[in-house]
């Protein structure tokens, strides 16, 4: 399998990057273990505020299923788009009993001082 780079295409949706990936994993893998705040620390993600730890933590929550760490079918239907300078990006999350669900994580990645630093916007269903 090719490498997915990043690109900065303004004109449709692209697959997420490789090395965004494990950054995502690492994002979901604290909201599974109920860490919305990222307390402990994730590189390149900027701190969640309180107000956005909240509502993801209600939406997890009034979803009613367990949320699961990602799995690799997420990059078959997670994407990503350039909006000028910044991605927006939508990874698809994944439960116990259902496997993909309609919840998604919505987060925008900038490059700064050549690393990609994600900010982390919400979780709801689209």
């Amino acid at each position: 399998m090719t490498e997915i780079q990043v690109e900065k295409n303004e004109e449709e949706e692209l697959p997420i990057p490789h090395v965004w990936r494990p950054i995502f994993k690492n994002i979901v893998k604290a909201f599974v273990n109920k860490d919305y705040h990222l307390s402990l620390g994730v590189n390149n993600v900027n701190p969640v505020s309180d107000k956005t730890a909240e509502q993801i933590q209600e939406y997890i929550e009034d979803y009613g299923e367990e949320l699961i760490d990602l799995s690799e079918e997420t990059w078959d239907t997670s994407v990503y788009i350039c909006y000028g300078s910044y991605w927006n990006v939508l990874i698809d999350l994944f439960t116990k009993n259902e496997g993909l669900s309609d919840l998604v994580l919505n987060a925008e990645v900038r490059e700064i001082d050549n690393n990609y630093v994600v900010y982390v916007n919400l979780v709801y269903v689209p």
